[in-house]
């Protein structure tokens, strides 16, 4: 059997405010790391373990991915199996607004769930993608966006002030925000120690266990997150790496194929380049379909969001 070839796509939908992503043929390993935004994919082609929030999954083509903001987690290949992978990046903001229009209600959600085995929204996800890929019309990828996150919010969301996950305590909290403000600093176990009345030890160990990630790995996302932030407005990887705080680039470049899937650069056009499609030519689609009986025929269902 031929060797798939590795491909690495991402476009930003100027119309939706969203990520549209993309990723085939990877053997790729994720290491342990959160984002600041919403997930929202599937798995449709290949097998990967993965953990998230303490919970182990063994996924296939046909599993729908749902992740919050702030859901620390990490894959591996199964078996040697590459992946094939698509996903909606959204951002908090335009969740809020989505949520309120969709709802009628303003609040925060949160996911339910992480992962839903054999999911029929598995392919409206690909709609949404396929909709942002071809330069649908407008109306088009909003009817498509919003019939998604009426299910998925419908079945896999509550209101953040509903949510049984307990955040971290003050102490922690202050941590995270002490690193979010001085994030671009060589910032010390000390200067953190120096906030608490805890031992080192003792101190990266009660973090990890409240935040999901280690302190270090938790500031480095954050440089991460404002990296992304810096080469969205168009600043040249090599100056967002050292506004970022890291240390040089080649660990910046390293570091964020690592975590995000695609370089700097790679990820710095699709906010610069010219939308798929644009010089008049459709852009290459892929027209496998996540395995497992996706649902092809859908019926809009209401739900009495008074009740939420």
């Amino acid at each position: 059997m031929p060797i798939e070839q590795e491909q690495r796509h991402a476009y930003f939908d100027r119309d939706l405010r969203i990520e549209a992503y993309n990723l085939s043929g990877i053997v790729q390993k994720f290491p342990n790391h959160f984002h600041e935004f919403y997930v929202i994919g599937f798995v449709e082609g290949g097998k990967r373990h993965l953990w998230c929030k303490g919970k182990e999954y063994d996924l296939g083509a046909g599993d729908l991915i749902l992740f919050s903001p702030r859901d620390n987690h990490f894959c591996a290949p199964l078996g040697g199996e590459v992946l094939d992978y698509r996903a909606l990046n959204i951002q908090p903001e335009v969740m809020r607004a989505a949520a309120q229009e969709i709802t009628g209600t303003a609040f925060t959600p949160v996911f339910t769930r992480n992962v839903v085995f054999q999911s029929e929204l598995a392919q409206s996800v690909g709609e949404v993608y396929g909709a942002i890929l071809s330069q649908a019309p407008r109306l088009q990828k909003e009817e498509a966006f919003y019939f998604l996150l009426e299910q998925v919010l419908r079945d896999y969301a509550a209101p953040l002030d509903e949510s049984a996950t307990p955040g971290p305590d003050q102490t922690v909290q202050a941590l995270c925000a002490y690193m979010e403000q001085h994030f671009s600093e060589n910032v010390t176990l000390d200067e953190l120690l120096s906030m608490t009345s805890f031992g080192k030890s003792y101190l990266i160990r009660t973090f990890t266990r409240q935040v999901g990630v280690s302190p270090y790995r938790y500031l480095q996302t954050v440089r991460l997150e404002r990296a992304k932030r810096f080469l969205e407005q168009g600043v040249a990887p090599i100056d967002a790496a050292s506004m970022a705080g890291f240390s040089d680039q080649s660990h910046f470049t390293n570091f964020f194929k690592e975590f995000i899937g695609l370089t700097p650069k790679q990820y710095q056009r699709i906010f610069t380049d010219a939308p798929p499609g644009a010089d008049g030519q459709a852009p290459q689609q892929s027209t496998r379909r996540a395995r497992g009986g996706l649902c092809r025929g859908k019926k809009l269902m209401k739900k009495d969001w008074s009740q939420k």
